[in-house]
């Protein structure tokens, strides 16, 4: 997501307002994390392209962008909203790819995923009406591998990891609210919100 502002005038002065940028992800466990990152360091390794992946791997359920001011609230809400949802199962099945340059972990079964984050719409009224974009819901959730590459390497690396096997189940027992507070800054946790126990 880019960092976003919006002008505001107000007695013939240009006011920029500066948008906070949040992701509310699910993390792997400690040894699914490392497979992981294995798997990014022989992508690396085999085609020579450093990927765009800057992040712990991570499920992203919903992004969104507001004043860094309505957060207090917005972690309320959400909080309330999470609270109440299940802990769940979540598989990564193989790879797949975004045409024409993401390589990803896929999880066939994204149902709770889903649900969770469409829960999520009910901050819109809140984010919109004080002139922040609409929260973006991830309709499509995956763990990355590779961003932002070469066609021909995306190319040859669909090739390649379409052979490569990969199974692994973790629960999702807690999300994670991150924030940064522009395009170049890491993302920083700002909060936890733990599911209801199975």
């Amino acid at each position: 997501m880019e960092m976003s502002s919006l002008q505001q005038r107000g007695n013939g002065i240009s006011h920029a307002i500066h948008f906070s940028e949040y992701l509310l992800v699910a993390h792997p466990g400690v040894d699914l994390h490392n497979k992981i990152l294995g798997e990014q360091e022989y992508f690396s390794m085999h085609y020579l392209e450093r990927t765009a992946i800057k992040m712990k791997p991570h499920i992203e359920l919903a992004s969104f962008q507001a004043r860094e001011e309505m957060e207090p609230t917005l972690i309320r809400w959400m909080h309330r909203i999470i609270s109440q949802q299940q802990a769940f199962s979540c598989t990564l099945n193989n790879f797949s790819g975004f045409p024409p340059d993401t390589l990803y972990l896929r999880i066939p079964e994204p149902q709770a995923i889903k649900r969770i984050a469409a829960e999520l719409e009910q901050l819109n009224d809140y984010v919109t009406t004080n002139n922040c974009p609409a929260i973006r819901i991830n309709t499509k959730p995956m763990v990355s591998v590779a961003k932002k590459l070469t066609e021909s390497n995306y190319l040859r690396a669909m090739l390649d990891f379409s052979q490569r096997s990969f199974h692994e189940i973790f629960e999702v027992n807690e999300l994670l609210l991150l924030r940064r507070s522009h395009a170049f800054d890491g993302y920083k946790q700002v909060n936890k919100f733990v599911l209801q126990p199975v």
